[in-house]
C-alpha cells in the first residue's frame, strides 16, 4: 500500500477516492515507566520509555489504517496525517488518518 501525506502520487493518477481510511489505538503509561521516567526528569535527557510507547502506539495506528484501505479496496492512502488526543491521565489515543484512493492503471 502506497502511503503519502501529500495530496498525489507522483507519477500515478487518481481515478477514484473511496473514503477516509482511518487507525487508532489507545495506550496508558506503566507505572513502573512512570517511576524510570520520574528519574529521568530529576536528571534531564530524553524520557526513552515514552518515546519507545509513542513510537509503538503510531506504528500500531497506521497499520491499522492501511488495513482498513485495503478493506476498502484502496491502492494507496494521500494526505496521511497522525493526531493524538488525551483521553485520562496517563492515557492517550494515537489516530492515523488519510484518504483512500483507487490509482489509474
Amino acid at each position: 500500500m502506497i502511503c503519502s501525506t501529500s495530496e498525489a502520487i507522483a507519477g500515478r493518477t487518481i481515478a477514484e477516492t473511496l473514503g477516509v481510511a482511518r487507525g487508532n489505538t489507545i495506550r496508558a503509561r506503566h507505572v513502573g515507566t512512570d517511576i524510570v521516567a520520574g528519574l529521568r526528569n530529576i536528571v534531564g535527557g530524553e524520557v526513552v520509555e515514552y518515546t519507545k510507547l509513542m513510537a509503538e502506539a503510531r506504528e500500531q495506528a497506521f497499520d491499522r489504517m492501511v488495513e482498513d484501505g485495503r478493506r476498502m479496496g484502496a491502492d494507496a492512502i494521500i494526505c496521511m496525517r497522525f493526531s493524538t488526543s488525551m483521553i485520562a491521565q496517563g492515557a492517550a489515543e494515537i489516530l492515523a488518518y488519510g484518504t483512500a484512493v483507487k490509482l489509474a492503471p
